[in-house]
């Protein structure tokens, strides 16, 4: 095949156009979430369909069974469903909170994602268990795509840190600087200390980031209100956005709605919310090749460390491990005394290396970005200002 030709994944009108355009073969290929109203009469003329997958999307009138009658697959979506299970692209922060300012909270796509899960999960729907797998699949899909070769490093912490308060700060801190030295800066995609670090690799401007931070504490929590809090949270990307940021992804997130109580941040240039909390943990822990950032947290974040821990246990030393840096030394130790854990478990094997217990996010910064330098995570990039 040539070059030009996209491989077997479709999932643009452009990807589209260039594999009808050369020729090749349409046997065995996907279809992802586009509309074929435009296509029906050069899709009809063939016949090389055998194997072929079309996910979601719009077909025009005889195209499906035309489709189905030489050996394609369609795969239907759900007029009802919330959210599109075949999309090909990340969530951007208005498409979650559309209608938020008209309707209130409970009538947002992401509001509503969440009890159709919970509806589907009592009721043992097969058909929406299926959607929510697709749908999460495409995510990862996606999220691979938006973050191909970026080092990214994972911050994570509590979602009850309130906005206005110093550890909101020194996680905003923490993304800011870790960003400005080229990393992309991945959480779990929720409030409190995980909505900071992505604010602060969202806006590297120190001005315009504490002029931010100020904005924001107008509204601490999300609870009681969890439109106060996002309102204030979209005027101020919105600000961010038209005052100009760079290119460069430096901010994602990856919340799920299994914690339905947890609405996501929207500083993010793309947001991979799942309905599968065990996929989106994985996912968003594999990707931290650049290594791991631990604020103060409770059991969430305790989860999140040891899973982090697992492939750091049975490393073999073959190549320099990423960093597992836990912030906060008196919490780490006595309020959750993790660290001593973790020591054990590392003692005699190369997982000793990658563990690091700081007292400040700087100090965490300065573990990181030196790692970097040294290859970790890809090879170091110049730094932005």
């Amino acid at each position: 095949m040539d070059d030009a030709v996209p491989d077997l994944e479709i999932d643009s009108r452009a990807d589209l156009d260039a594999v009808l355009a050369s020729g090749a073969t349409l046997c065995g290929r996907r279809i992802q979430d586009l509309d074929l109203t435009a296509y029906g009469d050069r899709i009809l003329a063939r016949t090389d369909l055998e194997g072929l997958v079309v996910l979601g999307g719009r077909l025009p009138p005889g195209l499906d069974a035309h489709l189905r009658a030489h050996g394609a697959l369609v795969f239907p979506t759900d007029p009802q469903a919330p959210v599109n299970p075949y999309r090909s692209t990340l969530y951007q922060p208005h498409e979650l909170y559309a209608g938020l300012a008209e309707r209130g909270y409970e009538s947002t796509p992401d509001a509503r994602a969440y009890h159709w899960a919970r509806d589907a999960a009592l009721a043992h729907d097969a058909f929406v268990t299926l959607l929510r797998a697709i749908h999460d699949d495409s995510m990862s899909d996606a999220l691979a795509e938006l973050t191909a070769g970026r080092p990214v490093v994972g911050v994570m912490g509590g979602h009850a840190v309130a906005r206005g308060t110093p550890r909101y700060a020194g996680a905003a801190t923490l993304g800011r600087e870790l960003a400005a030295a080229g990393l992309t800066v991945a959480t779990g995609g929720g409030p409190g200390a995980m909505e900071a670090a992505n604010l602060g690799a969202f806006c590297l401007d120190g001005e315009r980031l504490g002029a931010s931070l100020e904005r924001l504490a107008a509204v601490p929590s999300f609870r009681p209100s969890v439109a106060a809090w996002a309102e204030v949270a979209l005027e101020v990307h919105d600000e961010l956005m038209a005052a100009g940021r760079a290119a460069a992804v430096t901010s994602v997130g990856m919340p799920t709605w299994f914690y339905g109580h947890e609405p996501p941040n929207v500083f993010c240039d793309g947001i991979a919310k799942y309905f599968s909390n065990a996929i989106r943990e994985d996912g968003l822990l594999v990707r931290c090749d650049a290594g791991l950032v631990v604020l103060e947290g409770a059991a969430g974040t305790v989860q999140e460390v040891f899973q982090s821990a697992t492939p750091l246990y049975y490393a073999q030393g073959e190549r320099p491990l990423p960093p597992l840096v836990l912030v906060g030394r008196d919490h780490w130790t006595e309020a959750v005394p993790v660290w001593p854990a973790l020591l054990r478990l590392a003692s005699g094997r190369p997982m000793e290396s990658a563990l690091h217990l700081v007292d400040t996010p700087l100090e965490a910064v300065a573990v990181v970005t030196s790692a970097f330098r040294d290859g970790v995570g890809g090879a170091p990039r110049p730094q932005r200002t």
